[in-house]
């Protein structure tokens, strides 16, 4: 009976989010944080405002799409649209996140010109950067208190930021070290008799 309790949820929140409501949060959230601050923007939209998935769906999703080659912003999209409608419901949300962008870095691109020198344009970017690193700061927040419900996890996170951000180790190599690791760990720790 449990496991078709979150199927049915999940199946009465596919039917509630149609595909233009999909397509338009994408392309407002493409439009409107253009250079910065995605993460947050969509957290905001979906989880907080919306509520078209939870918290943990939604951190579950972003982290499967930082892992996954590509942007991560349009694999968060693609998760969503999917997760929300289906095939149909990536396509859109994909559409939506790309598609004002791509005329608005045409216009720029026409006027660049004449606005580069304004002072006003660059003390409005510096507000939307600002604005971005503040939305990005509430999603590391939120990822951290999930992250403390669970010590190891601490641990492996804590282990990556030395080794890559202290000690200067690549990347690449620390990932292979700890995933097998953390990947073990939350195996034994959800086996039913753990």
């Amino acid at each position: 009976m449990d496991d078709k309790e979150p199927s049915s949820s999940v199946s009465a929140t596919v039917a509630s989010v149609s595909l233009l409501d999909l397509f338009l949060m994408s392309f407002q959230i493409g439009i409107f944080s253009f250079g910065g601050g995605l993460t947050g923007w969509i957290f905001q939209d979906t989880v907080a405002r919306r509520r078209w998935m939870s918290e943990d769906e939604f951190l579950s999703g972003l982290a499967l799409c930082q892992v996954l080659p590509g942007i991560n912003v349009a694999n968060l999209m693609i998760y969503i649209g999917q997760r929300l409608r289906g095939a149909a419901g990536a396509v859109a949300a994909l559409i939506g996140l790309l598609i004002g962008p791509f005329f608005i870095v045409i216009g720029l691109v026409m006027i660049y010109e004449r606005i580069a020198g304004l002072s006003w344009f660059h003390a409005l970017m510096d507000g939307a950067a600002a604005a971005a690193l503040g939305l990005l700061f509430l999603v590391g927040f939120k990822a951290a208190a999930r992250v403390a419900r669970r010590p190891w996890t601490l641990v492996i996170l804590t282990s990556v930021v030395v080794t890559v951000g202290f000690l200067q180790w690549p990347l690449v190599p620390v990932a292979l070290g700890l995933a097998p690791v953390s990947v073990a760990i939350a195996w034994w720790s959800t086996r039913p008799d753990a």
